[in-house]
């Protein structure tokens, strides 16, 4: 890694000097020649462009995969490439830690690491369908999940951590998705600029006014209680060609036509849900209470899933307490009603979505037994601070406090920790550690979401405040929690800080929480009367949303808070991030308005020092780039030594000084620890993979030549006995000839001697009667021949046809003349019995008139016709 003329240093490990001034200075200059990427060691630094590149897409896939992480230009595939070929060669399962604030580019990131590990792996036609679901999942989440907000237009509003699971050989076989804490609360409220779920806009957008009709929905946004009017349209943002994606994406993955529909139904019902409006009512003892002012809403979302509008209208606007002995039934009064109507919108489309994420598991879930491989790509909600901080940012942050906590234990600690165990020289870095931030919150005695929790369960008057109360008790003297009541017991003057409010200073910097509806968010209560309408609906899968509705299934146990369980589901993600091999993406925000080409040093500057870069770098410099345990190394690298290939007798380690050591390489690049070899710099390993490399070639050239070697002496053994097969026929076939010819020759031999000795017999004792016979076999020859002839030259059967051929021989004139005879009678008679009787009789006085006048008058030939003239 070399600087590039003024391109900076793609690896900040060579940053001279080493400063926060020159590694920004480093940053801004590559943001604006549109170098995105840059390395810290084998961490992936990405500052979002704002804009479309042209260094994604197949062609540039085809490069990356061709070569190992430091031989070309700093690229989220290259990172991707080290991750799927240590997954697919090492069996080293792997995870990709994508991390930054809101609107840094985390989705982008993680598609594209998910399309590039699509691309490289195996290409038959069930590893591309595989492949097709899981990427299609993606426009799936993002329309559901997603919103506009102040920092980000695509800003995922839930976590996803993605499983992707491949065979032995690097293909995908499918994959599991976790979602951590959908942001339910956008579903009826959204700060001002920002908008509700992609979905929404999408179905009013891109649905014919068929499928409109259906829903019972207008196109106009502005109807909506529950959308922000003021951001209905986003740049760059088509909803309704989105839209069509999304139908096209959910048919891939599996869903049916019905399935779509349904969901569809599900999603407008929560639109619908936002129009229902509540009034004042009173009931007879002036207790206040409230009913629906327009039943024609609800009319239409009980048409639309088979509900009673009456039935929805008793649960909105009622309560029903139940103990083990009676039940009361309590009437709500509007802003409870309110807030029982969008509790229920709350929970319908939280509900939705995990059944969502369900449904898409179960399309891409593994079936089979074998052993898979794993990588995990967690794509989760970045720090947030913004102007009103609540519940929502509070367990955002306190996420993003775990993953820096993973980050610098993974990293940073256990970089340093790991030359201490394995017996390395070592000068120690120093580093912020979270950890008493992370303890601050999750504590499971004294933690502020233990205090949470504590305060929705206890009996009394329990309030936002009194847990507000609770918590400047308990963390009065904690370096990193703040409130008025703590600066003021410190004489500390804060106008920024209200009554009702908090402050944690954070890794990525301090941020003040509004204890408002902190209580509320964390019970997360749905009544009991709106699960039950909701499970009376006929629509099957808003049914299937609300099992506890069941009266059967009735429970009158207190389910689990908010807290605890996104609690419980982080303390189950770090636990399998743990498990795998991370590789990090640090996603950086150039600046707050989302336009490509400025880049804000200050805001650059903040992120840099809560993600902790510039330590990162003082510990890659200080430390070795590359550690890999010696029965590993020597495993892989052997080959590169005649005394370690192709067999070696003693242990690992001196195994790889004896190789190494064979190498010639500096000491200075080398380390021996306990169990680990380390080495110092990227260019030693490359150096190794290159002669491993040509000694794989030298290797496979060898074994070509013995294969071939073999196949030819094969061959040849296989042609020798074909050619003595050949020869051995080839032998019998010629005896068999020559016996052919001598056989003929002694029968032609045996002929003419019997020839000789039957002509020798003949002259002795026959010759005196030969003139006799002789003649006798001309003569009947001769006369065979004139019948034969004669028969194939007869003339016509006409009687009065008077031809006949000639005799050949004058002694055959006699018999030629009584055949013409005979022939002539022949015919007559053939001419006679073809006349009738009175023919006969006609003739016969014909005959009888030719006798009496013929040589008697003169003109008796003129007179008669031609066949009696004669």
């Amino acid at each position: 890694m070399l600087l590039e003329g003024s391109m900076g240093v793609e690896d900040l490990v060579l940053l001279e000097p080493l400063e926060e001034e020159s590694l920004l200075k480093n940053l801004q200059l590559r943001h604006e020649k549109k170098e995105i990427y840059t390395y810290i060691g084998n961490v992936l630094i990405s500052v979002n462009p704002y804009q479309q590149l042209p260094i994604y897409g197949p062609e540039f896939i085809d490069k990356y995969r061709d070569y190992t992480f430091y031989e070309l230009k700093p690229h989220i595939y290259a990172l991707a490439n080290v991750a799927y070929l240590s997954l697919r060669d090492q069996d080293r399962d792997q995870c990709i830690l994508i991390t930054g604030e809101s609107g840094a580019g985390k989705t982008e990131a993680s598609k594209l690491v998910m399309s590039y590990v699509a691309a490289v792996c195996g290409k038959s036609e069930q590893v591309n369908s595989v492949k097709e679901q899981l990427l299609q999942s993606n426009p799936v989440l993002e329309a559901f999940g997603n919103a506009k907000t102040i920092h980000n237009n695509n800003s995922s509003r839930f976590g996803k951590y993605m499983d992707i699971e491949f065979d032995f050989k690097g293909s995908p076989l499918g994959g599991v998705i976790t979602n951590y804490l959908l942001e339910k609360s956008r579903v009826v409220k959204q700060l001002e600029g920002e908008r509700n779920f992609h979905i929404f806009y999408q179905i009013l957008a891109g649905a014919d006014a068929q499928l409109l009709k259906a829903l019972k929905l207008e196109r106009d946004t502005s109807g909506y209680t529950y959308l922000n009017p003021e951001a209905a349209r986003v740049d760059g943002m088509d909803d309704a060609s989105n839209f069509k994606d999304l139908q096209s994406a959910m048919t891939v993955i599996g869903f049916s036509k019905e399935e779509i529909q349904q969901v569809l139904e599900v999603a407008a019902l929560v639109l619908k849900l936002g129009n229902v409006e509540l009034a004042d009512e009173f009931q007879a003892n002036g207790i206040p209470a409230s009913g629906i002012r327009d039943g024609r809403g609800v009319q239409e979302i009980g048409e639309m899933v088979g509900l009673n509008s009456g039935e929805l209208e008793r649960a909105l606007c009622s309560r029903t307490m139940e103990t083990a002995k009676e039940k009361v039934i309590t009437a709500l009064n509007v802003t409870q009603a309110q807030y029982a109507r969008d509790a229920l919108a709350k929970n319908i489309y939280s509900r939705l979505f995990n059944w969502i994420v369900n449904r898409i598991n179960e399309s891409i879930k593994v079936d089979t037994g074998e052993k898979k491989k794993v990588m995990g790509v967690l794509d989760i909600y970045g720090f947030e601070i913004l102007e009103d901080n609540s519940f929502e940012q509070f367990v955002i942050n306190y996420c993003n406090e775990k993953l820096q906590q993973v980050f610098i234990e993974m990293t940073l600690k256990e970089e340093q920790e790991e030359y201490k165990r394995e017996g390395i020289p070592w000068t120690k870095v120093d580093y912020f550690d979270n950890s008493i931030i992370c303890n601050l919150i999750e504590h499971n005695q004294r933690g502020i979401l233990a205090m949470l929790d504590e305060e929705c369960l206890r009996p009394g008057v329990v309030s936002d405040s009194t847990f507000l109360a609770k918590l400047n008790q308990l963390f009065s003297k904690h370096s990193h929690y703040e409130s008025k009541v703590t600066q003021n017991a410190q004489r500390q003057y804060d106008h920024s800080m209200g009554l009702s409010c908090f402050r944690i200073s954070h890794y990525a910097g301090k941020v003040t929480y509004s204890v408002n509806s902190f209580i509320d968010k964390n019970n997360d209560l749905l009544f009991r009367d709106l699960s039950q309408a909701m499970w009376k609906a006929r629509h099957s899968l808003l049914r299937s949303l609300f099992p506890e509705g069941d009266p059967k299934q009735a429970s009158l146990k207190r389910p689990p808070t908010a807290g605890t369980q996104f609690k419980n589901s982080v303390g189950i993600l770090m636990k399998n991030l743990y498990s795998k091999n991370p590789n990090y993406i640090r996603c950086i925000k150039p600046n707050e308005h989302q336009q490509r080409g400025q880049f804000s040093s200050e805001l650059v500057a903040v992120q840099v020092r809560y993600l902790g870069l510039l330590e990162n770098v003082r510990v890659r410099r200080a430390g070795y780039a590359y550690r890999q345990v010696y029965g590993s190394f020597l495993e892989r690298y052997r080959l590169l030594s005649r005394s370690t290939w192709p067999h070696w007798n003693g242990g690992d380690r001196e195994g790889v000084e004896k190789f190494l050591g064979e190498l010639s390489l500096s000491s200075e690049e080398l380390a021996f620890g306990k169990t680990k070899i380390f080495i110092r710099s990227p260019k030693t390993l490359f150096y190794l993979e290159e002669q491993r490399r040509l000694r794989l070639h030298q290797l496979a050239t060898l074994i070509q030549k013995m294969y071939r070697g073999w196949r030819c002496r094969t061959h040849y053994q296989l042609m020798r006995k074909s050619q003595i097969l050949i020869s051995s026929w080839f032998r019998g076939n010629m005896q068999k000839k020559r016996y052919g010819k001598m056989k003929a020759s002694a029968l032609l031999i045996q002929a003419f001697v019997r020839g000789w000795k039957a002509r020798k017999n003949y002259r002795k004792y026959f010759r005196s009667g030969a003139a006799l016979t002789l003649s006798n076999f001309i003569y009947k020859s001769m006369a065979r021949k004139f019948l034969l002839g004669l028969k194939n030259n007869l003339p016509s059967t006409n009687v009065l046809d008077k031809k006949w051929p000639a005799a050949p021989y004058k002694y055959f004139n006699m018999a030629n003349h009584e055949l013409q005879k005979l022939f002539h009678q022949w015919k007559c008679k053939k001419f006679r019995d073809q006349l009738s009787p009175k023919q006969v009789e006609v003739l016969r006085e014909k005959l009888c008139a030719s006798e009496l006048f013929k040589g008697k008058k003169a003109s008796y030939p003129q007179r008669l016709p031609l066949e009696f003239s004669s």
